[in-house]
């Protein structure tokens, strides 16, 4: 096993006992072997968090083992995060995307594994954070210019609330010039179709998948 994928093992293992404080250490670890930040993240760190969710909804997990491995993935995440934005600035963004978790909901593990796949894929996004109101998804979109607005409901009392993203996006007269995406636990491909969405993303890689199919044109070789 080379000094890489034992990092990479450490990362998951961390996640995987929801240790924030091994996270961190393993994050700054990576750093300092010159491990990629997208790398440590995408394989180690979410590749654990995706174990997490499976184990949680095959009821071997519950909620309070999802939210203390987010808080670790998290930890780790705010140790990367400069480096990742200094290798990112160097590139050109292929699109730019308002993200965040819909009013009424505060939960937002989900939407920050998005927020972050989408970063580490090329995509400058900006979160808007949990319990967005909707007016802020619509200023924050015609403020930048976005290319998508992305919500993200973990309940279905509020999940409704993406219906009032399409409305309020229309009114201001800019829902044709953008893409939108939801997503969420209760959210499904039919709600999407009937609220008018563009995109259902079941999870952060089929909404990676889904927007880099949607900008194939802007989208340059990886390196």
């Amino acid at each position: 096993m080379t000094r890489k994928q034992e990092i990479i093992a450490s990362a998951k293992k961390a996640i995987m006992e929801f240790d924030d404080k091994a996270a961190k250490e393993v994050a700054k670890e990576a750093l300092a072997a010159g491990i990629s930040p997208a790398d440590i993240i995408t394989d180690g760190y979410t590749e654990a968090m995706n174990e997490i969710g499976a184990q949680f909804e095959a009821g071997k997990l519950y909620l309070p083992h999802v939210m203390a491995a987010a808080d670790a993935m998290q930890a780790a995440i705010d140790i990367l995060t400069p480096e990742l934005h200094r290798t990112l600035s160097r590139t050109k963004f292929k699109a730019t995307i308002v993200i965040g978790t819909i009013e009424g909901d505060i939960h937002s593990i989900g939407k920050d594994i998005v927020a972050t796949m989408l970063r580490i894929a090329g995509y400058n996004v900006v979160d808007l954070g949990r319990d967005v109101p909707i007016e802020s998804y619509v200023e924050k979109a015609k403020e930048i210019k976005a290319d998508v607005v992305a919500s993200s409901a973990l309940m279905s009392i509020t999940m409704i609330n993406q219906i009032q993203i399409e409305e309020q996006l229309k009114e201001a007269g800019i829902r044709s010039s953008l893409k939108t995406m939801v997503g969420g636990a209760p959210v499904t491909t039919e709600w999407a179709k009937n609220i008018g969405a563009d995109i259902y993303a079941e999870n952060a890689g089929d909404a990676v998948n889904k927007i880099k199919a949607l900008f194939l044109d802007r989208n340059e070789p990886d390196v």
